[in-house]
């Protein structure tokens, strides 16, 4: 498996990742359409010290973790979806994307980290606070953080 920024044309190989752990995996009705996100992600994601990595296996993109720069050395962690195939041992995806990640953060300057997850994700909140995250209120989110209707629970992490 291998770690490596999106490419042009990964698009529908990280939409048939997240959009099945969406709607499948959690119920949640949202659609590839509802996320304008997942359909420009070079405008999205790619700008200031942002970033979109996914996890490849073979021709697969099997996990992904995105990074919104949110302006004053802040960032939102977004998009982190891995296959159920690849969670936990031997492959270790999100643990390696999420080092992806955190490796860019400190290299390009960010100072802090900001995520918001469902209630739903129960796997999620154990592994984002086993990786430093403290939980938080949404009234301690940047005012420029990225705010999803379905986000129930918030995270920071201070680099």
């Amino acid at each position: 498996m291998e770690i490596r920024p999106y490419r042009a044309g990964d698009e529908s190989g990280i939409a048939a990742l997240i959009v099945p752990i969406q709607q499948e995996e959690f119920g949640i009705p949202i659609s590839y359409e509802d996320q304008p996100d997942l359909r420009d992600i070079p405008g999205f994601y790619l700008t200031g010290a942002g970033q979109f990595w996914v996890a490849v296996e073979g021709e697969a993109i099997v996990g992904s973790i995105a990074l919104k720069d949110i302006g004053g050395g802040a960032a939102a962690l977004r998009k982190m979806f891995v296959a159920p195939s690849h969670r936990g041992q031997p492959h270790r995806a999100a643990a390696r994307l999420l080092a992806a990640l955190l490796s860019h953060a400190r290299e390009v300057g960010l100072t802090s980290l900001y995520l918001g997850t469902t209630a739903k994700f129960l796997a999620a909140h154990r592994f984002y606070e086993k990786s430093g995250f403290s939980p938080i209120t949404p009234d301690e989110l940047p005012p420029t953080f990225p705010r999803m209707a379905v986000d129930t629970r918030f995270y920071f992490l201070s680099l």
